[in-house]
C-alpha cells in the first residue's frame, strides 16, 4: 500500500498510523460547536493537540453534521482562514488540513498554509472540487457520502453497500488520476448517508478499499452517533468506546486517525504497535 503523502514539499509517512486533531470553527458542530470560534481559542487547542502528538491538524468551518445549516462561502473563509494561517505563521512545518466541500475555500487555504484537502462529499457537492485539488497538488481525502449533510440520514439505502462504496471510490479514483492528482486517501465516510447497522458492516470490511485500490485509509469515527446512539448515551460519553473502535480501525489496516481527543488516540497507536510486534 501507498505509505507517503507530499504535502507541499513535506513528506508524511504513513507505514506508523498517525492522527488528525478536529478544530472546528463552527458555532454548531455536534461535539465541539462553537468551543473554538476564534484565533485565540483555535490557536490554544491547536497548540495542545501538538503537544499531544497530533501529525495532521483538521480545520473545519462549516458543520456537516445531519440536517446541518449551509454557511456562505464568506463565513466558511472567515472562519477557516485566520485560523489556518495563524497555526501555520506560528508552527510552518505543521501539516494542517482544510476540511471543506467548496474548492474556493480550498484553495484559498492551500494558498494560506494548508497542505491537504479534506472533502466529505468527494466531490459531488462542487464540480470544480477535482481540478482544484489537481492545480494544488496538495493530498486529497476522498470521503463516501451518500446524499448530502442536508437530507443523508433521511433513508439511506444500499443493496450491497461494500460493492457499491468500492465502485464509488473506483471511479473518483480514476477521474482524480485522470487530472494527475498523485496522492489520495480513503474515507469511508462513517455516519455520512449510513444507519447504524451500516456503518459497523463498513467497519468490517473496510480494508477491501486500501487492499483494492492501494491507497491509504482515514477513519472518523470519533464520538459519532453509531457509538452513541448504540450505547444509548451522549457525545460527550464515548470516549473510551471511540478509543475501542479506533484500535480496532488499525487492525483493518487505518493509516490515519481522525479524533476530537488527540492523546487517547495516541495511547491507542501504541498499544496496538506494542501489540503488533
Amino acid at each position: 500500500m501507498i505509505s507517503t503523502l507530499n504535502c507541499k514539499g513535506q513528506i508524511l509517512d504513513l507505514s506508523t498510523p498517525v492522527v488528525m486533531g478536529i478544530l472546528n470553527t463552527t458555532p454548531d458542530s455536534f461535539y465541539d460547536g462553537g468551543l473554538y470560534n476564534s484565533v485565540e481559542k483555535a490557536l490554544e487547542q491547536a497548540e495542545k493537540m501538538i503537544q499531544e502528538g497530533a501529525t495532521i491538524l483538521d480545520i473545519g468551518g462549516a458543520s456537516s453534521r445531519p440536517n446541518a445549516v449551509i454557511v456562505s462561502e464568506a463565513e466558511e473563509l472567515s472562519r477557516t482562514i485566520p485560523v489556518i494561517t495563524a497555526i501555520h505563521q506560528k508552527w510552518p512545518k505543521q501539516i494542517i488540513s482544510i476540511d471543506t466541500w467548496r474548492a474556493s475555500v480550498a484553495r484559498e487555504a492551500v494558498a494560506n498554509g494548508a497542505s491537504i484537502i479534506n472533502d466529505i462529499s468527494g466531490g459531488s457537492m462542487d464540480p470544480h472540487m477535482f481540478q482544484t485539488v489537481a492545480d494544488c497538488q496538495v493530498p486529497y481525502i476522498l470521503m463516501h457520502i451518500q446524499g448530502t449533510p442536508q437530507d443523508m440520514q433521511g433513508t439511506p439505502h444500499y443493496d450491497d453497500i461494500i460493492t457499491e462504496i468500492l465502485d464509488y471510490f473506483i471511479e473518483k479514483v480514476g477521474q482524480l488520476r485522470a487530472l494527475g492528482v498523485k496522492d489520495i486517501v480513503l474515507d469511508p465516510g462513517f455516519g455520512f448517508g449510513k444507519t447504524i447497522k451500516h456503518n459497523y458492516t463498513l467497519f468490517r470490511s473496510m480494508d477491501q478499499f486500501s487492499l483494492v485500490l492501494n491507497l491509504p485509509l482515514l477513519v472518523g469515527i470519533s464520538r459519532k452517533s453509531m457509538i452513541y446512539k448504540l450505547l444509548e448515551t451522549s457525545s460527550a460519553d464515548t470516549l473510551s468506546a471511540t478509543c475501542a473502535l479506533n484500535a480496532l480501525a488499525l487492525e483493518r489496516g487505518v493509516s490515519i486517525l481522525r479524533v476530537h481527543d488527540v492523546k487517547p488516540a495516541i495511547d491507542v497507536i501504541k498499544i496496538w504497535q506494542a501489540y503488533s510486534l
